[in-house]
């Protein structure tokens, strides 16, 4: 079951040898609509032949296996599902607390994707519980899973229950996720002060929890794109060695290295990450790193565009050829001017015009493509392509800000002045979603912050006028002032919306007001 002879593609007459987990890898750099239709394309045929009969059975056929700490390498102890292969299904992440009586808290629980709602998360809970009964251990974790989802009440079932039905309110507020197992033989004993004073030594060793816990994710995770490369290379072998610049092929490359990137970006914000373990790690092949980027699927690949939500009427008035081949037109609009691309294009010596290739996005560390301008009836326009997956997401985003719009009239933030830019509308084709929004005078407000420090041109008026402070206050005011007007929970805006600050794109300069006693920016967008 670990690897099967695969049938010949129409561009590669050799067969690939490919595990299960390199098959379902290379499938998830395919958007789920396409999924769906994929199978008849000659292109994909292979990778989907009996995948699913494979999946049924590697569940039914897997194990919980438990390693030691020192086995982990980070202190944890750790349940795994292994098929009987071999392949990694999921794993769970605990850690032990000795005192003031025994404890272990759940860190981490997951299911890879592709093998889940198959009972395997029930399963590794179950043997968790299990486990706590044989150790007559208490059982601790932070339960962060939204009413919403469907798994909600995961824990319930497996007995688990709120961490206030044991020690009441004596935690307050701060407790509320927190939910507990108490085993049998600790059922009716009065340990309430001690899980009190038990949570209260879990929440000083928290942060070296998470620390431990994002070392582990990233080592983790950097394998992963490691053995989906090498599934990548193995997949397009003859392609590669033929010089086909293929259109799947450039179009799966290209999304492996933006899923590379956009991981790079997420791992230097989290906590206690210092880069021990780095994406630098991994080095495109020179004629990997030389293919042009392809951001959306080929024709060979089953699509229909659609239009998903919006402005009817500007949809329709929209160009023949847009609306015919949506994903061709946008892409082929030229990309956003934002000033860390001019720069970038500046010191390289290169053209706006120029193509971009795949190891071009990897030393931007950015993909300029997905935003595109247009000039449409004498008004600019920007197109930003998302994944498909994430049209639920945007559309509960548009909600929010044209809410939020009506709460807005005359409001200011640090004297600039509040708008949002809701998206107008949202066309779905070849697993992209293409969102269109009237064009700003502003920029991306970290992008405001990294000009104002690192660009030659603006670091003196950063250092006398302090604007990259102007603009960390601006921004956080008109959060906060939305998010109370909205009656949001603190936190929810930010995550939700991007703000953006006046800006001049031509000159590359934030746009600032000059009154009689202050200096401040122009405006504040919510998009």
């Amino acid at each position: 079951m670990n690897t099967r002879e695969m049938k010949t593609r129409s561009q590669s007459p050799t067969p690939q040898d490919l595990s299960l987990n390199e098959r379902l890898g290379l499938i998830s750099l395919i958007d789920e609509g396409m999924r769906l239709g994929s199978p008849g394309s000659p292109a994909l045929s292979d990778l989907f032949n009996n995948l699913w009969d494979l999946v049924q059975a590697t569940v039914s056929g897997s194990k919980i296996n438990r390693l030691k700490p020192e086995d982990t390498q980070n202190g944890f102890r750790v349940f795994e599902i292994n098929s009987e292969s071999g392949e990694n299904l999921g794993r769970l992440n605990m850690l032990y607390l000795k005192k003031p009586l025994p404890c272990y808290y759940l860190v981490y629980v997951e299911v890879a994707a592709p093998f889940r709602k198959n009972g395997l998360g029930n399963r590794i809970l179950e043997s968790f519980r299990e486990f706590l009964v044989r150790k007559s251990a208490v059982g601790l974790l932070d339960n962060i899973i939204p009413e919403e989802d469907p798994t909600f009440d995961i824990y319930q079932k497996q007995a688990w229950e709120p961490l206030e039905a044991v020690i009441g309110d004596a935690l307050s507020d701060e407790g509320s996720n927190y939910m507990i197992y108490i085993p049998p033989r600790l059922q009716g004993k009065p340990i309430r002060e001690s899980v009190i004073k038990l949570v209260h030594h879990l929440k000083r060793k928290r942060a070296a929890i998470d620390m431990r816990d994002n070392e582990m994710m990233v080592q983790r995770t950097i394998r992963e794109f490691k053995d989906l490369y090498a599934a990548l290379l193995t997949y397009f072998k003859e392609d590669i060695q033929q010089g086909r610049a293929l259109g799947l092929m450039r179009f799966m490359f290209t999304r492996f290295v933006t899923k590379m990137i956009a991981f790079r970006r997420r791992i230097g914000g989290l906590i206690g990450y210092t880069g021990g373990e780095s994406m630098e790690q991994i080095v495109l092949d020179p004629e990997i790193a030389a293919l042009p980027v392809q951001s959306y699927a080929p024709q060979d690949l089953p699509a229909k565009p659609s239009f998903v939500t919006g402005d009817t009427a500007l949809w329709l008035q929209l160009p023949e050829a847009l609306k015919n081949h949506p994903a061709h037109f946008i892409e082929s609009l030229p990309n956003y001017r934002r000033p860390s691309l001019l720069a970038w294009l500046k010191e390289k010596g290169r053209d706006s015009a120029q193509g971009l290739t795949i190891g071009d996005l990897l030393d931007l560390g950015f993909d300029p493509t997905r935003l595109k301008e247009m000039t449409f009836q004498g008004e600019p326009y920007i197109f930003e392509r998302i994944q498909a997956r994430q049209i639920p997401e945007l559309e509960k985003k548009r909600r929010l800000l044209e809410q939020a719009a009506s709460h807005l009239t005359g409001v200011k933030a640090v004297n600039a002045t509040v708008k949002v830019n809701p998206p107008l509308l949202v066309i779905r084709d070849r697993g992209n979603a293409y969102v269109l929004r009237r064009k700003v005078e502003g920029i991306h407000w970290e992008e405001a912050v990294d000009q104002l420090r690192s660009a030659s041109h603006l670091k003196g008026l950063n250092t006398s006028m302090k604007v990259d402070r102007m603009v960390l206050a601006t921004v956080r005011e008109a959060t906060t002032l939305v998010t109370d007007r909205l009656g949001l929970e603190q936190g929810a805006l930010f995550d939700l919306v991007t703000s953006f600050v006046s800006w001049d794109l031509e000159s590359n300069r934030p746009k600032l007001m000059i009154d009689f006693s202050d200096v401040f920016l122009e405006s504040v967008w919510m998009a």
